[in-house]
């Protein structure tokens, strides 16, 4: 079976072709970075402009690459949400259109199973890797989510705990605008990191309890914030490297930390780490060392597979399908995971649930 994927939740158009055991026949991917750099972050209004522009061309493009086109898709998946509203109908819409007239199985997906099931997309080019079997536990870390999970089965998937505030990568995208350095600020601060000193700074390490498997970095913004207010953004070039190493090395710690204390807890020796900050080289340095220390299965896809892209959509759309569900034309977007949890929490870190 040959699925179609479509990815337009955030600022990336994308599409893909993929089989039903991962393999990946073509994957295009249109990015905005352009077009919101200059505000240092997305301007939802601007991305979904971006969008109705770039998927036709990106569709047409996916489609090209594989002989047959359209005539060999069997099936049609689309991001259903989480993510920015207009966005998701852009995506929506062009799948519902292909499906109905082309009279091909249509499935939504939960932008946030595709992250955690590219791990077992195989792409053309690259090596055979060992995959993880199920159960095991699963941080997705990107620019708007943190969190981990318990992926006990393609449609088995517990949310064991998340950030209370900013998604590790909104963070760095944040601290990059503070110091001046361009958008996205992720790839940009993990370049500078890599040769700065990571003990330059002491900066707080956030929930570092481990009675909670909750994230939090809106207090380590707030605390280089205040470094720069006090200091001023760094002139010299070694300075500037050791701030930002000394500002990754606490979130990739904290990141780590919690994600051996989630397989602790929940008796699991695999660990899953996929999401765009996936891609931060000091993250898969530090979480290959601690894994391997102790006895924990580290599997990372490769960064191409990190950042959205609809191959990932594709690969989580076929799982739906395999298991004979289908969804009909009048499924809606969310801007929000069904099963995020929010609320109020105690010193302990449980939630107070809502009534």
């Amino acid at each position: 079976m040959r699925v179609l994927g479509i990815e337009s939740s955030c600022d990336e158009t994308a599409a893909a072709l993929v089989t039903d055991d991962g393999e990946v026949l073509a994957d295009v991917v249109a990015s905005q970075i352009a077009v919101h750099s200059p505000y240092g972050g997305i301007v939802p209004e601007l991305a979904s402009r971006a969008h109705m522009k770039a998927i036709i061309p990106v569709l047409r493009e996916a489609l090209d690459k594989v002989p047959g086109g359209l005539q060999r898709v069997d099936a049609i998946a689309v991001t259903q949400g989480p993510g920015l509203v207009g966005s998701l109908l852009i995506g929506v819409q062009i799948a519902k259109a292909l499906a109905w007239s082309l009279g091909k199985p249509l499935v939504g997906v939960n932008h946030l199973d595709g992250h955690l099931f590219a791990i077992y997309l195989r792409r053309p080019g690259k090596e055979a890797a060992v995959l993880p079997s199920m159960p095991f536990v699963g941080l997705l870390v990107s620019g708007g989510h943190t969190a981990l999970y318990r992926v006990q089965d393609f449609d088995d998937i517990a949310l064991l705990a998340q950030t209370r505030d900013d998604a590790a990568g909104e963070a760095f995208d944040k601290v990059a605008k503070l110091l001046g350095l361009g958008y996205p600020g992720g790839p940009i601060i993990d370049k500078l990191a890599a040769r700065g000193r990571p003990d330059a700074i002491a900066f707080p390490l956030p929930m570092a309890s481990r009675k909670t498997l909750d994230f939090s970095f809106s207090g380590l913004k707030t605390a280089l914030a205040r470094h720069i207010q006090r200091e001023g953004v760094p002139e010299d070039d070694q300075a500037l490297a050791d701030l930002c190493a000394s500002f990754q090395a606490v979130i990739v710690e904290s990141l780590v930390r919690k994600s051996i204390l989630a397989c602790q807890q929940e008796g699991m020796d695999q660990l899953v780490i996929t999401g765009g900050v996936a891609a931060n080289r000091g993250l898969r340095a530090r979480a290959e060392e601690v894994c391997a220390d102790n006895g924990i299965r580290l599997f990372i896809p490769p960064p191409i597979s990190c950042t959205d892209n609809a191959a990932m959509i594709a690969m989580a759309g076929a799982c739906r399908l395999a298991a004979g569900e289908r969804d009909d034309l009048s499924f809606a977007v969310y801007s929000r995971d069904p099963e995020r949890r929010r609320g109020r929490f105690r010193s302990d870190g449980t939630l107070i649930e809502r009534t």
